[in-house]
């Protein structure tokens, strides 16, 4: 992990330079103070990536303070995609086909790409399941409902506006429950608390009850002024422990492999009763062939976010055994979402945003 955040930032340079390189070239012709313009704007921009996390954890005014994450993180990815279209161009030359607007039309393509990938990232999907689980359940209409999400990373980047449109959509379901795979916050509870981000999060009705998990985020955040924050919410947070709901529905929540000393899987499944129902919260999907050894009947996870954009789509599919979607190992079934909103770059390109509903009909 520290070798990730060595290789990023020095891969992250090396591509800008490239980019200005390239840019340079482009606009010879330009007046010296249009270059200096220029290349103030370009190396401001390429620079916000690093406020972004350095300013994580300061009280600043909220549209300042979204700007610079929002365009910090956002140059990452107008990075990727412009060193990659100017790379297929440089590679054509060596073949002697050259493109006097090659620049241009790199540019052109990515930023047509990153406005795609923000009008996909705005418009989440709503993914609904219809399942079975074949076990006797305490519900008087079935089927229930469970609406999951994960991932939402609340912060500088998904403010209040926003998750006041995501709590409009959880509630148009009217879900029995409402469950949270983990990330709820982002990097820091600092933007959280200025905007007051409780007030929407209480707004978020289910019957039986709205429960998460912690994930990895938590941690970054800070786990114990994570827990503050949520206490001051009618969200459960679970970590490493069991609740039984009124129907006799079995709701395990696993703390995340931040925790160095949580429960092995086996360990929060040894007392239940494996005869009813068992839904399992864990932010991370590793080692899934123990789900199906702990009796669990669902499993919902999220944390890879499909790797938000194309290519890291490819790369992300490969790191995980089920990176997003559902998969059945016996008796369980799998489900990794790729996330309600996202880390960072507000992008999805290649990949969606999504809300997850299970209809689930139990049967003896």
């Amino acid at each position: 992990m520290l070798s990730f955040f060595i290789i990023l930032p020095i891969l992250y340079l090396a591509g800008n330079v490239y980019i200005f390189w390239r840019g340079r070239q482009a606009l010879k012709s330009q007046s010296t103070g249009v270059k200096v313009l220029l290349s103030i704007i370009f190396w401001g921009g390429a620079l916000s990536f690093f406020c972004s996390f350095l300013f994580r954890n300061l009280d600043m005014p909220a549209s300042f303070a979204q700007t610079v994450s929002q365009v910090g993180t956002g140059w990452l990815v107008f990075t990727l995609y412009m060193v990659l279209a100017l790379l297929v161009f440089d590679l054509l030359r060596l073949f002697h086909l050259r493109c006097k607007y090659s620049f241009y039309l790199s540019l052109f393509l990515t930023l047509s790409s990153l406005g795609y990938g923000y009008y996909n990232y705005q418009h989440p999907d709503t993914r609904v399941i219809n399942m079975v689980i074949n076990k006797p359940a305490d519900i008087d209409e079935q089927p229930l409902k469970v609406v999951a999400i994960s991932d939402i990373h609340l912060g500088y980047a998904t403010n209040k506006a926003m998750l006041a449109e995501y709590v409009r959509k959880i509630n148009a379901q009217r879900p029995d429950i409402v469950l949270i795979g983990g990330d709820l916050i982002d990097n820091s509870v600092v933007p959280l608390r200025h905007e007051h981000m409780e007030e929407e999060l209480s707004k978020i009705y289910a019957p039986l009850g709205v429960y998460m998990v912690p994930g990895n985020h938590e941690y970054i955040s800070g786990i114990e002024d994570s827990e503050k924050f949520i206490a001051r919410t009618p969200i459960v947070l679970l970590r490493d422990s069991t609740v039984i709901l009124p129907n006799q529905i079995q709701l395990v929540g696993r703390d995340d492999r931040h925790n160095k000393g949580r429960k092995i899987l086996a360990q929060l499944t040894a007392n239940l009763d494996k005869s009813k129902p068992v839904i399992l919260l864990d932010h991370q999907p590793y080692d899934l062939e123990k789900t199906e050894k702990a009796g669990v009947d669902l499993q919902f996870s999220g944390h890879t976010h499909r790797g938000q954009v194309w290519p890291m789509s490819w790369i992300v599919d490969h790191m995980f055994e089920l990176s997003y979607g559902m998969k059945k190992i016996g008796n369980s079934m799998i489900y990794v979402s790729s996330g309600l909103s996202l880390w960072g770059p507000p992008f999805r390109i290649g990949t969606d945003s999504e809300m997850v509903v299970f209809n689930i009909t139990f049967k003896e």
